[in-house]
């Protein structure tokens, strides 16, 4: 079992070196989703009204800004092979805590922090029963992704709380001053500077690859590989729990049902970016990339009065050819790397051959 895994592993880290590094830089993924990014931005100023208005731009960047934060973490997570599909849902109940403390009379940075905190403890119990129990975390954040809405619903039940301190409100909306580019794109850029560190200039980062292409090697490399993965939970929910205070500011409204079904949008964002489902690949700014051409391609349809529905189909479609494309991709990588290795083998053969004849005559 150890042969092919090194084998796997050396195809994946080694090879990919011994191209020039403007093809290693351009010819990836990533860039061809930062491409049809562009092209898709192009078409839609072209030919969709309004969507060159600043104020597209505004609203665009506010809808995919929970997208957009919770997306990095899941990167890191999905790099090392797990999942967290729980997160909208710890999106929703940090939510529902952000207005029932505020409700209850707490000051609304106090009732802010406490809800984030909420968020962390459902990252710590997901990392629990991944990393400590040994559950695969497909059915674990399944399983809490139901608890976690429960709990939320149970809290508010069908009523929703509205009212909250106005300054606040008017700082999630607000813009950076003279751009149309709202604020919360700010703390959201020092996130991704952070992750995008931790991810590809740090040991950690790398270990990171390492569990994904193989676990089991990676610990008997020394990685610690349950207290990584407990770290990259507890991450995934405390961004969550920002996320759903954003989400609560954003729309003044606290309900159980806030961001329903977003897990979908942002796993088809992170595996559209080039993160593949089965680990050991992917970078940020393909998975930043992969969130901005969703939400352009949502806003550019909306404005195209385009259903909500047929938006849904869209992105389950580009779900579905982000993983049958990796599949694709390695496939055919290995066939090629298995023809060149009988090319030359081929032609060390002639070489032998040639070289005995010349010592017979």
């Amino acid at each position: 079992m150890s042969a092919p895994a090194t084998e796997t592993t050396l195809v994946r880290l080694h090879q990919p070196y011994t191209r020039p590094a403007w093809r290693r830089m351009l010819l990836t993924r990533e860039m061809a989703i930062i491409a049809i990014l562009v092209v898709v931005v192009v078409v839609a100023l072209a030919s969709v009204r309004n969507f060159d208005s600043p104020l597209t731009l505004t609203y665009l960047l506010r809808d995919i800004a929970p997208i957009l934060l919770i997306a990095l973490p899941m990167t890191l997570i999905i790099i090392t092979e797990e999942i967290d599909l729980s997160v909208a849902s710890i999106l929703g109940l940090s939510s529902v805590m952000t207005g029932v403390l505020t409700q209850a009379g707490l000051p609304f940075a106090v009732a802010a922090v406490l809800a984030i905190l909420v968020g962390t403890v459902c990252g710590v119990f997901n990392g629990f029963l991944v990393t400590v129990v040994g559950l695969p975390s497909l059915a674990v954040t399944i399983g809490t992704l139901a608890l976690f809405r429960g709990i939320a619903v149970g809290l508010l039940g069908t009523t929703a709380i509205t009212e909250f301190p106005e300054e606040w409100t008017d700082l999630a909306k607000a813009n950076v001053p003279g751009t149309p580019v709202p604020m919360i794109i700010v703390p959201f850029i020092v996130l991704a500077v952070v992750f995008a560190v931790l991810l590809h200039f740090t040991p950690f980062g790398r270990s990171l690859y390492a569990i994904g292409l193989n676990k089991e090697a990676a610990h008997f490399s020394g990685i610690d590989v349950g207290r990584t993965k407990f770290t990259l939970f507890v991450l995934s929910g405390t961004v969550a729990g920002f996320a759903g205070v954003y989400f609560t500011l954003l729309y003044s409204n606290a309900r159980g049902d806030n961001a329903m079904g977003m897990e979908l949008q942002i796993i088809a964002a992170v595996l559209l970016g080039g993160v593949s489902i089965f680990g050991g690949r992917g970078a940020l700014h393909g998975v930043i990339a992969g969130v901005l051409l969703i939400g352009t391609l949502g806003s550019a349809l909306r404005l195209a009065r385009v259903s909500s529905d047929i938006i849904n189909v869209i992105t389950g479609v580009l779900l579905i050819l982000s993983v049958v494309s990796a599949s694709i991709l390695v496939w055919v990588h290995r066939r090629r790397t298995a023809a060149v290795g009988k090319r030359r083998g081929r032609r060390a053969a002639v070489r032998a051959r040639d070289a005995e004849q010349n010592r017979n005559t």
